[in-house]
């Protein structure tokens, strides 16, 4: 990024209310088949999924986990009505165990290779393949746990009573995961989206273009820079939203926004970036950075005379992409905001990623630290 001047005393200007920490009051939310909310007098629309269960994921980790502790805790009770002591108990719990966790993984395996194909089936049909998975992962489980050498007594057992459970399971496994895509996309969370995408206010837009026209008679070029950055933060803000964006993708739109408030602050505000190029390809929700170096800039160079440092650092690290954003904080701190923004962030985060994303804020002496670690 590049350095820059003041221009004149407008550009210094810095309103108290301007980029507030919270969330502006979500905007009215029609009933309707949209999310729409009020933009500097434009309309947001943000598209509800029509079937929202249809785009279950069966490939998160912390999924895996929660499927792997429900089908062991069935075997577990279930086991409680055959062993007649604690001892019987633990050695049928373990050669139970040794039929559900290959089966539980291979049924999750299945459906996470077959995700687009399956989603693309009716629903009735969805279920069939789910159920038909099951009770194959099943006989196949409990086979594996039977083999030479597994523990097992030798003789191949019935494929009837595996089949069943797997079944049954499996069905059981199939509404627990449609339940919770649902949850992933109820219309709240639609409409935090559509409030995170809103917040580009008409104030900043005011501050913007005031910034522009006088860099029109100084500086042109530059001015049709501004122009352009601007451009593309209200394209995304008013596009319908996206599951999910690059970590990339948004860096650029972190960037371009910086640029905009450097021509504000001047040599106040000075950035520095420390970018891992094989981090880019990350996956993380859409505007989730741009709200967080904006609570950067007004917290932690906007109060400051001085101004302040804003350091954005991602890195690789053992299959994951870390990202970084740190601003100083001033002696004279901003008058606090809620925490709403930090906290939509951390919430869509979790939505997308589960147990496989971190969300995490940190006071360190003189500096504000928020960092997030996210699967690649």
């Amino acid at each position: 990024m590049q350095g820059s001047h003041s221009i004149d005393a407008t550009l210094s200007t810095r309103p108290s209310d301007l980029h507030d920490s919270a969330l502006s009051r979500p905007a009215e939310l029609r009933s309707t088949g949209f999310g729409t909310t009020s933009f500097g007098g434009l309309a947001t629309t943000v598209p509800r999924p029509a079937d929202a269960a249809a785009g279950f994921d069966v490939c998160h980790v912390g999924v895996v986990l929660r499927a792997l502790l429900f089908v062991h805790g069935v075997l577990a009770v279930g086991v409680l009505f055959a062993a007649g002591s604690w001892s019987g108990w633990l050695t049928q719990f373990s050669l139970g165990a040794g039929s559900a966790l290959p089966a539980v993984l291979m049924w999750l395996l299945l459906l996470c290779a077959s995700k687009r194909t399956l989603v693309a089936l009716p629903v009735a049909l969805r279920w069939t393949v789910a159920i038909g998975l099951g009770a194959l992962c099943g006989v196949v489980g409990s086979v594996l746990a039977w083999l030479p050498g597994t523990g097992g007594a030798g003789a191949i057992p019935g494929w009837l009573a595996p089949a069943a459970a797997g079944g049954v399971l499996a069905a059981m496994l199939f509404q627990w995961l449609r339940l919770r895509a649902k949850a992933l996309v109820p219309a709240e969370t639609t409409a935090r989206l559509a409030e995170l995408q809103s917040r580009i206010r008409p104030h900043f837009l005011f501050n913007t273009l005031n910034s522009a026209l006088t860099l029109v008679r100084l500086d042109p070029a530059r001015a049709e820079g501004v122009l352009e950055d601007l451009a593309e933060l209200f394209r995304v803000a008013i596009s319908d939203s996206a599951e999910s964006v690059t970590l990339a993708e948004e860096i650029e739109l972190a960037r371009r926004y910086l640029a905009i408030e450097q021509i504000r602050f001047g040599s106040r505000l000075r950035v520095t970036w420390e970018l891992d190029p094989a981090a880019g390809a990350a996956r993380v929700p859409p505007l989730l950075l741009q709200p967080l170096v904006e609570n950067a800039v007004r917290h932690g160079v906007e109060p400051a005379a001085e101004g302040g440092t804003i350091r954005v650092r991602t890195r690789v690290k053992l299959g994951r992409a870390l990202i970084a954003i740190t601003n100083s904080v001033p002696a004279m701190q901003s008058r606090p905001g809620s925490g709403m923004a930090l906290r939509n962030v951390r919430e869509r985060l979790r939505l997308m990623h589960d147990v496989a994303g971190q969300f995490e804020t940190r006071l360190e002496l003189d500096a504000f630290r928020v960092q997030i670690v996210v699967p690649l």
